[in-house]
């Protein structure tokens, strides 16, 4: 039987459900809601953790602690991404919730600083690392798992599920950072209630855990592991294999991916943070300016992989990064001008428009560039690295660098400038999907 029979095979009986794609993107919802909470409370972290006479040298040490999550990232890509291509789908994604899960837990309940000492931002960098072990394989598996249900004309919209729950995961965490901000007095919130967000995101790692403990293993993965059973030698280490003979797409992927980190992080994450501290918006006018903006992601997600099925990867995502291109700096150029409360949220809510417009065809791509032996591992390494080098330390160097002084205070727009032109440079290197009838 040869490996394009058994694709074929496999993609006559998707078993992609409503369920499935729970059970997949929740995972990626918490990893994102830690991340976007982390980065709304970071000057609270950075005051418990990192205390000093500067609270400015405290928020870059709370987003350095942030970063050295990522570090461990291309890890856990490669440990877990060689799990799930060996193990299963399954498998990986439930070892990846017990794992984030338990890092947001160190996160919630760690002593500060005025009661431990060193010992606080240690286990700060713990919890981090945990987290940061877990994602590194969560995006592939879970990318994989959708595709490899999804039929042939929907992988685009199944796997833009995973990038809309990164909004949906904004949205709870905006709406989270709004309730406890409105409620609670700033000294409580200094106090203990920064806490309260990360308590909230394990109420979602026990759902999640019960759902993907519960899928069945995808039909592209069992027709694989058919294949190299009968097959007369081993496969070998899916690592290697990448190395090997994959060498072209890792660069192609990290080409494009660069993009999507540096998007996701300047944008995104940073955002909230960065409007105050530039912008001089409050709190509450940045998280709101947030939770609007995210509504439209998550729709534009869908749309942008709906359209990826019709058109192509490769051309929604030039159209995605063009867009990122030419828009960033005027949108950010407006604020500056002027800085109401309107403006943000006009501004914010286009920025989450241009993101999604690549982001939510970026998964289904950077899928169908490896085949299914080694596509969890591939897509994890490939989008990690992206992610440690280029977006996880995005909320330290622009904080250095919009607060140094240079005061460059448009850093952000240049650096997502910066990634759009990389991605368009990658675009004509990437087919419109991967052909499934190389051995992998």
């Amino acid at each position: 039987m040869t490996s394009a029979t058994i694709d074929r095979s496999a993609a006559a009986r998707p078993t992609g459900t409503a369920r499935a794609v729970v059970a997949a993107s929740i995972g990626n919802m918490l990893e994102w809601y830690d991340v976007t909470v982390y980065a709304s409370f970071a000057i609270y972290i950075a005051h418990n953790f990192f205390p000093s006479n500067d609270p400015s040298i405290d928020l870059l040490k709370a987003f350095l602690a942030f970063g050295v999550g990522f570090i461990v990232r291309p890890i856990g890509a490669v440990i877990i991404g060689i799990y799930g291509d060996r193990a299963g789908r399954k498998a990986a994604l439930t070892l990846t919730i017990l794992v984030m899960a338990a890092g947001t837990l160190i996160i919630a309940a760690a002593p500060i600083y005025a009661v431990i000492g060193f010992g606080a931002p240690l286990l700060l960098l713990t919890g981090r690392i945990l987290q940061g072990f877990s994602a590194g394989g969560e995006i592939g598996g879970a990318a994989a798992f959708l595709v490899e249900n999804a039929s042939a004309d929907k992988k685009g919209i199944y796997a833009s599920w995973l990038q809309a729950s990164m909004g949906m995961s904004n949205i709870l965490g905006a709406l989270v950072a709004m309730s406890v901000t409105a409620l609670l007095a700033p000294d409580q919130i200094m106090s203990w209630g920064w806490r309260i967000p990360f308590m909230v995101g394990l109420l979602i790692a026990p759902v999640g855990l019960i759902l993907r403990k519960t899928l069945h293993e995808t039909p592209a993965f069992e027709a694989e592991q058919l294949r190299q059973r009968t097959a007369a030698v081993s496969p070998g280490s899916p690592l290697v294999r990448i190395f090997r003979k994959h060498w072209r797409q890792l660069l192609t992927g990290l080409g494009f991916s660069i993009l999507w980190a540096v998007a996701v992080y300047t944008l995104m994450i940073y955002s909230p943070v960065y409007v105050q501290n530039a912008f001089h918006f409050t709190p509450s006018q940045a998280f709101t300016a947030t939770f609007i903006g995210n509504f439209f992601l998550v729709g534009g997600c869908f749309v942008s992989g709906a359209v990826s099925d019709r058109i192509g990867r490769r051309a929604m995502l030039t159209i995605g990064a063009t867009l990122l291109l030419i828009g960033v700096l005027p949108l950010y150029l407006w604020l500056q001008a002027s800085p109401t409360m309107m403006t943000l949220i006009i501004v914010q809510t286009s920025f989450c428009i241009l993101v999604s417009s690549f982001v939510g065809a970026a998964p289904a791509a950077l899928s169908e560039l490896f085949p299914t032996g080694v596509r969890s591992t591939g897509m994890s390494l490939v989008y990690n690295t992206a992610i440690t080098v280029f977006g996880g330390f995005a909320p330290a160097l622009l904080t250095d660098v919009t607060h140094g002084g240079t005061r460059l205070v448009l850093a952000p727009a240049w650096y997502v400038m910066i990634a759009a032109a990389l991605a368009l440079v990658a675009m004509p290197n990437l087919g419109r999907q991967h052909d499934n009838t190389l051995p992998s």
